[in-house]
């Protein structure tokens, strides 16, 4: 039989691991997306919607943990930003049937968009900010 020496953790020292731990999957959902909006911007730099797919069930997976700490703000601003995105690339995909260049000029739109939310979020991240909070 075997003893277990290690002391049991802290309240403290389990705050401080979650909080890694979320700011580990913060910044892996933050790369995946910023990957997505610089070949969305970038014509010809398309690297798949695999990408935002993986980071977006990342998101839902792990909002949970965040709940009552700032990451949460995260969490909801990155899968808000990939919704609203998801929506309004549908709503302006009829331009691309008939007329291309209102098409084209549509969607750049909105990739800067996507790209602006996911750069500002990352940026608040990575000051321990939360982010889309209104005063």
């Amino acid at each position: 039989m075997t003893q277990d020496f290690t002391s049991p953790m802290t309240p403290d020292q389990a705050s401080l691991q979650r909080m890694q731990s979320l700011n580990t999957v913060g910044t892996i959902s933050y790369v995946l997306h910023l990957l997505v909006a610089v070949g969305a911007v970038i014509p010809g730099g398309q690297f798949g919607p695999v990408f935002l797919v993986v980071a977006l069930i990342i998101d839902l997976v792990n909002r949970d943990k965040a709940e009552g700490s700032w990451h949460a703000s995260h969490f909801r601003w990155r899968i808000r930003t990939v919704l609203i995105a998801a929506a309004l690339y549908l709503v302006t995909a009829p331009l691309w049937a008939f007329l291309i260049f209102p098409g084209y000029i549509a969607w750049m739109a909105i990739s800067i968009w996507f790209l602006y939310r996911i750069v500002t979020g990352f940026v608040a991240m990575n000051k321990g900010q939360e982010i889309g909070q209104t005063p």
